[in-house]
């Protein structure tokens, strides 16, 4: 039963794995079942988005509506309408790369 695990663009993801681990960002493409392009529009900008497998992130229920739009209307998004929807969706998860610890 795989239904509500597959990511939609615009969706906001939470990175599970990897050196952005914690951070939000935006998927801008869904590439099959198993990977997604996603962006924050600030470390990872639209026009290098990072290749992700669907099994390191955690797929937060918000799709942004701007980002969407923006994608159907032009085939692009601005970064700037990436890092407002990342923001809007909800600060960093509690623990940022430099306090994790050890």
């Amino acid at each position: 039963m795989n239904t509500g695990s597959s990511p939609q663009v615009g969706q906001i993801v939470r990175i599970l794995k990897g050196k952005d681990a914690g951070e939000a960002a935006v998927v801008i493409a869904v590439v099959d079942s198993r990977f997604v392009y996603i962006a924050d529009g600030d470390k990872r900008k639209f026009d290098g988005p990072k290749k992700k497998n669907i099994g390191h992130l955690e797929l937060i229920p918000f799709i942004s509506s701007e980002v969407v739009n923006s994608l159907e209307e032009t085939g692009r998004v601005t970064n700037g309408k990436l890092r407002f929807a990342v923001m809007k969706y909800g600060s960093p998860a509690g623990i940022s790369a430099d306090e994790k610890g050890d």
